[in-house]
Protein backbone atom coordinates (compact mmCIF):
# COMPACT_ATOMS: atom_id res chain seq x y z
CA UNK A 1 0.00 0.00 0.00
CA UNK A 2 2.46 2.24 0.56
CA UNK A 3 3.76 2.53 -2.75
CA UNK A 4 0.88 4.46 -3.80
CA UNK A 5 2.16 7.62 -1.53
CA UNK A 6 4.43 8.21 -4.37
CA UNK A 7 1.17 9.60 -6.33
CA UNK A 8 -0.13 10.31 -3.41
CA UNK A 9 -2.59 8.22 -3.31
CA UNK A 10 -4.29 6.27 -0.21
CA UNK A 11 -6.37 3.22 -0.11
CA UNK A 12 -9.86 3.07 0.83
CA UNK A 13 -11.08 1.58 4.68
CA UNK A 14 -12.73 -1.11 3.06
CA UNK A 15 -9.28 -2.00 1.53
CA UNK A 16 -7.28 -1.97 4.60
CA UNK A 17 -9.70 -4.36 6.47
CA UNK A 18 -10.09 -6.35 4.03
CA UNK A 19 -5.80 -6.68 3.77
CA UNK A 20 -5.89 -7.32 7.16
CA UNK A 21 -7.18 -10.78 6.54
CA UNK A 22 -4.42 -11.53 3.82
CA UNK A 23 -1.78 -10.61 6.51
CA UNK A 24 -3.19 -13.09 8.98
CA UNK A 25 -3.67 -15.52 6.16
CA UNK A 26 -7.24 -15.86 5.88
CA UNK A 27 -7.65 -15.57 2.43
CA UNK A 28 -4.67 -15.57 -0.46
CA UNK A 29 -4.01 -12.54 -2.86
CA UNK A 30 -6.08 -13.99 -5.38
CA UNK A 31 -9.52 -14.02 -2.89
CA UNK A 32 -8.38 -10.60 -2.10
CA UNK A 33 -8.08 -9.26 -5.39
CA UNK A 34 -11.27 -10.41 -6.22
CA UNK A 35 -12.58 -9.17 -3.25
CA UNK A 36 -11.23 -5.43 -4.20
CA UNK A 37 -12.60 -5.99 -7.97
CA UNK A 38 -16.10 -6.76 -6.38
CA UNK A 39 -16.44 -4.43 -4.19
CA UNK A 40 -15.85 -1.54 -7.22
CA UNK A 41 -18.01 -2.98 -9.47
CA UNK A 42 -20.82 -1.95 -6.93
CA UNK A 43 -19.17 1.41 -6.16
CA UNK A 44 -19.73 3.37 -9.35
CA UNK A 45 -19.49 6.72 -7.10
CA UNK A 46 -16.04 5.64 -5.68
CA UNK A 47 -13.31 8.26 -6.50
CA UNK A 48 -11.18 6.66 -9.61
CA UNK A 49 -8.42 7.54 -7.38
CA UNK A 50 -8.87 5.46 -4.25
CA UNK A 51 -9.72 2.64 -6.89
CA UNK A 52 -6.68 2.79 -8.36
CA UNK A 53 -4.77 2.81 -5.05
CA UNK A 54 -6.70 -0.26 -3.76
CA UNK A 55 -6.55 -2.50 -6.83
CA UNK A 56 -2.69 -1.59 -7.83
CA UNK A 57 -1.83 -2.10 -4.23
CA UNK A 58 -3.16 -5.86 -4.72
CA UNK A 59 -1.15 -6.34 -8.39
CA UNK A 60 1.93 -5.02 -6.65
CA UNK A 61 1.91 -7.80 -4.17
CA UNK A 62 1.10 -10.46 -6.99
CA UNK A 63 3.89 -8.88 -9.03
CA UNK A 64 6.47 -9.25 -6.52
CA UNK A 65 5.38 -12.72 -5.36
CA UNK A 66 5.91 -13.94 -8.48
CA UNK A 67 9.23 -15.66 -8.79
CA UNK A 68 9.52 -15.37 -12.51
CA UNK A 69 11.49 -12.79 -13.92
CA UNK A 70 13.40 -11.73 -17.83
CA UNK A 71 15.78 -8.31 -17.43
CA UNK A 72 14.49 -6.94 -20.72
CA UNK A 73 12.78 -3.94 -21.72
CA UNK A 74 9.61 -6.45 -22.48
CA UNK A 75 9.50 -6.83 -18.74
CA UNK A 76 9.68 -3.62 -17.20
CA UNK A 77 6.47 -3.15 -20.55
CA UNK A 78 4.77 -5.73 -19.08
CA UNK A 79 4.65 -5.39 -15.06
CA UNK A 80 3.63 -1.72 -15.54
CA UNK A 81 0.42 -3.67 -18.33
CA UNK A 82 -0.43 -5.80 -15.08
CA UNK A 83 -0.10 -3.19 -12.95
CA UNK A 84 -2.56 -1.02 -14.38
CA UNK A 85 -4.62 -2.55 -16.60
CA UNK A 86 -8.13 -1.05 -17.37
CA UNK A 87 -7.12 1.42 -14.52
CA UNK A 88 -4.41 3.54 -16.74
CA UNK A 89 -4.83 4.59 -20.57
CA UNK A 90 -2.06 3.01 -22.35
CA UNK A 91 -0.75 0.45 -19.84
CA UNK A 92 2.83 -1.33 -20.71
CA UNK A 93 3.07 1.66 -23.97
CA UNK A 94 5.74 3.98 -24.19
CA UNK A 95 4.31 7.14 -23.69
CA UNK A 96 3.93 9.39 -27.24
CA UNK A 97 4.64 13.04 -25.69
CA UNK A 98 7.38 15.16 -23.69
CA UNK A 99 5.90 17.11 -20.31
CA UNK A 100 7.12 18.31 -17.35
CA UNK A 101 5.98 17.79 -13.67
CA UNK A 102 6.11 20.56 -10.77
CA UNK A 103 8.06 19.15 -8.08
CA UNK A 104 7.66 19.88 -4.68
CA UNK A 105 10.95 19.21 -3.65
CA UNK A 106 12.49 20.99 -6.02
CA UNK A 107 10.14 24.34 -5.53
CA UNK A 108 7.80 23.68 -8.44
CA UNK A 109 10.65 22.98 -10.91
CA UNK A 110 10.95 19.64 -13.07
CA UNK A 111 13.15 17.11 -13.40
CA UNK A 112 14.03 16.69 -17.92
CA UNK A 113 12.99 13.43 -18.72
CA UNK A 114 13.91 11.22 -21.98
CA UNK A 115 12.16 12.91 -25.04
CA UNK A 116 9.48 10.03 -26.19
CA UNK A 117 10.98 9.73 -29.36
CA UNK A 118 14.47 8.10 -28.18
CA UNK A 119 12.63 6.01 -25.37
CA UNK A 120 12.87 2.52 -26.53
CA UNK A 121 16.23 3.48 -28.14
CA UNK A 122 17.71 4.92 -24.86
CA UNK A 123 16.14 1.92 -22.86
CA UNK A 124 17.94 -0.32 -25.15
CA UNK A 125 20.91 1.13 -24.22
CA UNK A 126 21.05 1.01 -20.94
CA UNK A 127 19.37 -2.38 -20.72
CA UNK A 128 22.66 -3.22 -22.63
CA UNK A 129 24.94 -1.55 -19.79
CA UNK A 130 23.81 -2.88 -17.27
CA UNK A 131 23.38 -6.24 -18.45
CA UNK A 132 27.22 -6.28 -19.87
CA UNK A 133 27.84 -4.78 -15.87
CA UNK A 134 30.15 -6.67 -13.79
CA UNK A 135 29.69 -6.98 -10.31
CA UNK A 136 32.59 -9.57 -9.75
CA UNK A 137 35.20 -7.98 -7.08
CA UNK A 138 32.86 -4.83 -5.96
CA UNK A 139 31.85 -3.75 -2.35
CA UNK A 140 28.77 -3.53 -1.09
CA UNK A 141 29.38 -0.08 -1.40
CA UNK A 142 30.12 -0.13 -5.03
CA UNK A 143 27.77 -2.45 -5.73
CA UNK A 144 24.72 0.05 -4.14
CA UNK A 145 26.56 2.82 -5.88
CA UNK A 146 25.97 1.29 -9.04
CA UNK A 147 22.47 0.41 -8.53
CA UNK A 148 21.75 3.49 -7.57
CA UNK A 149 23.71 5.05 -11.01
CA UNK A 150 20.97 2.24 -12.70
CA UNK A 151 18.12 2.84 -11.46
CA UNK A 152 17.62 6.68 -11.51
CA UNK A 153 18.55 6.41 -15.01
CA UNK A 154 15.98 3.97 -15.87
CA UNK A 155 13.27 6.33 -13.94
CA UNK A 156 14.71 9.57 -15.42
CA UNK A 157 13.96 8.07 -19.20
CA UNK A 158 10.28 7.99 -17.76
CA UNK A 159 8.43 5.28 -20.10
CA UNK A 160 5.35 5.73 -19.05
CA UNK A 161 2.47 8.32 -19.11
CA UNK A 162 1.45 7.73 -15.79
CA UNK A 163 2.99 5.11 -12.87
CA UNK A 164 6.25 4.92 -13.42
CA UNK A 165 7.63 5.10 -10.05
CA UNK A 166 6.01 2.31 -9.00
CA UNK A 167 6.70 0.55 -12.29
CA UNK A 168 10.23 1.09 -11.98
CA UNK A 169 10.15 0.14 -7.88
CA UNK A 170 8.48 -3.19 -8.81
CA UNK A 171 10.79 -3.81 -11.42
CA UNK A 172 13.99 -2.94 -9.47
CA UNK A 173 12.66 -4.95 -6.84
CA UNK A 174 12.78 -8.05 -8.89
CA UNK A 175 15.84 -7.81 -10.12
CA UNK A 176 17.85 -7.38 -7.25
CA UNK A 177 16.38 -10.83 -6.05
CA UNK A 178 17.88 -12.40 -9.43
CA UNK A 179 21.00 -10.86 -7.75
CA UNK A 180 20.76 -12.27 -4.95
CA UNK A 181 19.43 -9.64 -2.46
CA UNK A 182 16.32 -10.82 -0.22
CA UNK A 183 14.54 -7.65 -0.93
CA UNK A 184 10.89 -7.43 0.32
CA UNK A 185 8.51 -4.48 -0.68
CA UNK A 186 8.96 -2.80 2.95
CA UNK A 187 11.60 -0.09 2.79
CA UNK A 188 10.07 1.06 -0.24
CA UNK A 189 6.31 1.36 1.10
CA UNK A 190 7.73 3.02 4.39
CA UNK A 191 9.85 5.42 2.24
CA UNK A 192 8.03 5.61 -0.81
CA UNK A 193 7.72 9.24 -0.63
CA UNK A 194 11.37 9.65 -0.25
CA UNK A 195 12.75 7.33 -2.90
CA UNK A 196 10.90 9.50 -5.43
CA UNK A 197 12.04 12.48 -4.21
CA UNK A 198 15.16 10.61 -4.31
CA UNK A 199 14.82 9.62 -7.55
CA UNK A 200 14.00 13.76 -8.54
CA UNK A 201 17.38 14.76 -6.99
CA UNK A 202 19.26 12.38 -8.90
CA UNK A 203 18.70 13.48 -12.42
CA UNK A 204 18.09 17.46 -11.40
CA UNK A 205 20.90 19.67 -11.90
CA UNK A 206 20.45 23.84 -12.11
CA UNK A 207 23.51 25.75 -12.67
CA UNK A 208 22.31 28.93 -12.37
CA UNK A 209 20.73 28.16 -8.82
CA UNK A 210 23.91 26.17 -7.73
CA UNK A 211 22.07 22.80 -7.69
CA UNK A 212 23.61 19.60 -9.62
CA UNK A 213 22.65 16.15 -9.80
CA UNK A 214 22.85 14.31 -6.37
CA UNK A 215 23.03 10.84 -5.78
CA UNK A 216 23.57 10.64 -1.99
CA UNK A 217 19.35 10.74 -1.32
CA UNK A 218 19.32 7.58 -3.20
CA UNK A 219 22.26 5.92 -2.12
CA UNK A 220 21.05 6.46 1.82
CA UNK A 221 17.83 4.50 1.19
CA UNK A 222 20.09 1.42 -0.69
CA UNK A 223 21.86 1.18 2.30
CA UNK A 224 19.13 0.84 4.33
CA UNK A 225 17.39 -1.33 1.91
CA UNK A 226 20.53 -3.79 0.75
CA UNK A 227 23.23 -3.39 3.73
CA UNK A 228 21.16 -3.62 7.03
CA UNK A 229 22.04 0.63 7.75
CA UNK A 230 19.68 2.52 9.35
CA UNK A 231 19.62 5.99 8.01
CA UNK A 232 16.85 8.43 8.87
CA UNK A 233 15.33 9.22 5.64
CA UNK A 234 14.05 12.82 5.42
CA UNK A 235 12.10 14.11 3.14
CA UNK A 236 13.10 17.97 4.19
CA UNK A 237 16.46 17.44 3.46
CA UNK A 238 16.19 16.75 -0.02
CA UNK A 239 14.28 20.07 -0.77
CA UNK A 240 16.62 22.46 -3.14
CA UNK A 241 16.16 25.16 -0.38
CA UNK A 242 17.49 22.73 2.82
CA UNK A 243 20.27 21.53 -0.08
CA UNK A 244 21.40 25.11 -1.04
CA UNK A 245 21.69 26.15 2.37
CA UNK A 246 23.40 23.16 3.69
CA UNK A 247 24.96 21.24 1.07
CA UNK A 248 26.12 23.35 -1.33
CA UNK A 249 29.03 24.80 0.56
CA UNK A 250 30.09 21.69 1.10
CA UNK A 251 30.11 20.20 -2.38
CA UNK A 252 32.33 23.93 -3.51
CA UNK A 253 34.66 23.26 -0.90
CA UNK A 254 35.19 19.54 -1.46
CA UNK A 255 35.63 19.78 -5.61
CA UNK A 256 38.03 22.49 -5.02
CA UNK A 257 40.08 20.36 -1.81
CA UNK A 258 39.80 17.33 -4.98
CA UNK A 259 41.59 19.42 -7.47
CA UNK A 260 43.97 20.89 -5.24
CA UNK A 261 45.04 17.58 -4.09
CA UNK A 262 45.56 16.81 -7.62
CA UNK A 263 45.46 19.31 -10.10
CA UNK A 264 45.58 17.00 -12.79
CA UNK A 265 42.32 14.84 -12.07
CA UNK A 266 40.32 13.83 -15.07
CA UNK A 267 36.64 14.70 -15.01
CA UNK A 268 35.30 11.25 -14.91
CA UNK A 269 37.38 10.52 -11.85
CA UNK A 270 36.39 13.50 -10.39
CA UNK A 271 32.93 13.07 -11.58
CA UNK A 272 33.07 9.48 -9.89
CA UNK A 273 34.46 11.45 -6.14
CA UNK A 274 31.28 13.99 -6.35
CA UNK A 275 28.98 11.16 -6.64
CA UNK A 276 27.70 13.31 -10.20
CA UNK A 277 27.76 12.58 -13.74
CA UNK A 278 30.72 13.63 -16.02
CA UNK A 279 28.16 16.20 -18.35
CA UNK A 280 27.38 17.96 -14.37
CA UNK A 281 31.13 18.07 -13.61
CA UNK A 282 31.85 19.87 -16.83
CA UNK A 283 29.13 22.45 -16.54
CA UNK A 284 30.57 22.46 -13.08
CA UNK A 285 34.01 23.52 -13.82
CA UNK A 286 32.70 25.66 -16.97
CA UNK A 287 31.03 28.15 -15.01
CA UNK A 288 33.67 28.21 -12.31
CA UNK A 289 36.50 29.16 -14.70
CA UNK A 290 33.81 32.19 -16.08
CA UNK A 291 33.35 33.18 -12.13
CA UNK A 292 37.22 33.36 -12.23
CA UNK A 293 37.43 30.42 -9.27
CA UNK A 294 39.39 27.62 -11.25
CA UNK A 295 41.15 27.91 -14.44
CA UNK A 296 43.05 25.72 -16.33
CA UNK A 297 46.52 25.74 -17.21
CA UNK A 298 48.34 24.56 -20.57
CA UNK A 299 45.76 23.63 -22.12
CA UNK A 300 43.27 20.68 -22.52
CA UNK A 301 45.07 17.34 -23.17
CA UNK A 302 47.95 17.94 -21.07
CA UNK A 303 47.24 21.07 -19.10
CA UNK A 304 45.89 20.95 -15.16
CA UNK A 305 43.39 22.68 -12.90
CA UNK A 306 44.55 25.32 -10.49
CA UNK A 307 42.15 26.38 -7.67
CA UNK A 308 42.50 30.67 -8.03
CA UNK A 309 42.40 31.97 -4.57
CA UNK A 310 40.87 35.29 -3.70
Amino acid sequence: MGLQDVDHLDNSKFFKNESQRYIRGEIDLDELDEIVSTYYKTKADTEDRTREADQVSTRIAKAIEEDSFTFSVGQLLSIHQTLFWQILGHPGKLRKYNFTKDEWVLNGDSVTYGDYRELEMTLQYDFSQERNFSYKGLTINQVIEHLATFVANLWQIHVFEEGNTRATAVFFIKYLRTLGFDVTNDTFAKNAWYFRNALVRANYTNISKGIYEDKSYLIKFLQNLLNNKHYELNNRELHVSFVNEVNEPKKVTLMKEIIKNNPKIKTDELAKKMGCSVRTIKSILKLYETRGEVRRVNGKRYGYWEVVEK
